[in-house]
């Protein structure tokens, strides 16, 4: 699946209004060549089952991502080859996390955030939309955040959007 969306798509997901239903990400924006970090808000669990496990695929476009270590919960990441070369404090960065996966228990009636940080790639043009495959994994149940509006149904909300990141203008740091 293409993590990065139109312009198009872009308005869609964005526009679509942020449910506390859905898995979303606290700040839904940030800047060509940041560091991002990003807070993953989890609403509830499965269906009245507490969520046991939370998978987060990074998308093409982040890279050098360091996940924060949760109290309470066991963390674990892959590692993977970059689809291009990222530049990060002047060296080439061809791999890096790709999935982090937190095991845990987290209640049915209980909200939680689950944090961590990357660098947005430089060369991503403003209005990318990075799109986070968040998978919720209960006793007996999954949900899968992953699902893309459809641009025939526009307006349309898919049940489980996959959790979209904005991209936008670079920042200018003059010294």
């Amino acid at each position: 699946m293409n993590t990065m969306l139109s312009a198009t798509l872009a308005a869609a997901l964005l526009a679509a209004p942020a449910a506390f239903a859905h898995a979303s990400l606290e700040t839904g924006a940030a800047p060509a060549g940041s560091t991002y970090k990003a807070v993953l808000r989890i609403p509830h669990g499965c269906e009245g089952e507490a969520t046991r496990k939370l998978t987060v695929e990074i998308p093409e476009g982040m890279h050098s991502v360091k996940p924060m270590p949760k109290a309470g919960w066991t963390l674990a990441t892959e590692r993977g080859t970059y689809a291009q070369v990222y530049k990060a404090h002047g060296k080439d960065v061809t791999s890096g996390v790709t999935r982090i996966t937190w095991t845990g228990e987290l209640p049915d009636d209980w909200y939680d955030e689950f944090v961590f940080r990357g660098t947005l790639g430089e060369a991503l043009p403003e209005g990318t939309l990075l799109t986070f495959v968040v998978t919720q994994t209960c006793a007996t149940k999954q949900v899968s955040w992953s699902e893309l509006p459809d641009p025939a149904t526009l307006g349309v909300e898919p049940e489980h959007p996959a959790v979209p990141l904005e991209v936008t203008a670079p920042e200018h740091h003059h010294h």
